[in-house]
């Protein structure tokens, strides 16, 4: 399905493209064969908290050229408002997904952040698997929060050096998404993917949560498990008290109609 084609629906003020996993890994690698960038966003509740109480991260997001749903919780609000999603979109399968797309159509990924070592090692990986796959490099720099001139700078040297039509970022919300708006005005025939922590995902580093609890809703209780000081504030205080309210509000919603 053609972008221009995608439906769009909102929840908290961001528009989620109503697009398949397929939709979005095709028309990323066709748009990238037509020398035209972009960044998409995958974005689950953290995104939408965040977007919903701090205007300056709002205002990077609407910089997307497409948001999709990597999140349960968001096709649940969205079934509940009666404009069902069609797919969960997350960036932990799209790394997957768009190399191996990218092997097929020789489009080549550069790999930025993540852990030390996680990189090389998700790099070495897709080596693997897609011997043809070009890897334009990888690095991972360290970035503070925001991002400083300084930081960047050498980043977009290496960038504009390798000239990567594909760069998956690895540094968490909302940091991935202040590099990718410091970066990508200046690579406008590069796509540009926030994937979090995925790359510690493909490296064995973290361990990703089995395919069950991700259908179920419950992927950020295996993370919360894995990493409970940091993880369990968030999720805990921040995020189930925010899905609740997401929920009821979907259903009024729909109930006011």
């Amino acid at each position: 399905m053609a972008a221009a084609s995608w439906d769009r629906i909102e929840l908290c003020g961001i528009p989620f493209a109503r697009a398949t996993r397929a939709d979005i890994v095709e028309h990323l690698v066709s748009e990238s064969e037509a020398g035209r960038g972009g960044w998409l966003i995958t974005a689950n509740v953290d995104y939408l908290q965040r977007f919903s109480s701090d205007p300056e991260t709002a205002a990077v997001y609407t910089k997307a050229s497409h948001i999709v749903a990597d999140g349960v919780p968001l096709l649940w609000a969205a079934r509940l408002l009666g404009t069902p999603l069609p797919d969960r979109v997350a960036g932990s399968d799209l790394v997957w997904l768009v190399a191996e797309a990218a092997a097929r159509r020789r489009r080549s990924l550069y790999l930025l952040g993540g852990n030390p070592g996680a990189a090389e090692a998700a790099a070495a990986l897709l080596r693997a698997r897609w011997p043809q796959l070009a890897i334009a490099g990888h690095s991972s720099p360290f970035f503070s929060n925001p991002p400083t001139p300084a930081q960047i700078e050498p980043v977009r040297a290496e960038l504009a050096l390798r000239a990567p039509d594909i760069v998956y970022v690895a540094l968490g919300a909302p940091k991935e998404e202040l590099v990718i708006a410091a970066l990508h005005e200046r690579f406008p025939r590069t796509w540009w993917i926030g994937v979090g922590i995925s790359l510690s995902f493909m490296s064995g580093e973290v361990r990703r949560a089995p395919v069950w609890m991700q259908r179920a809703g419950l992927e950020w209780l295996h993370r919360m498990w894995q990493e409970p000081r940091r993880l369990g504030p968030r999720y805990l205080a921040r995020n189930l008290p925010f899905v609740a309210k997401l929920l009821t509000s979907s259903a009024l919603a729909r109930l006011g109609r």
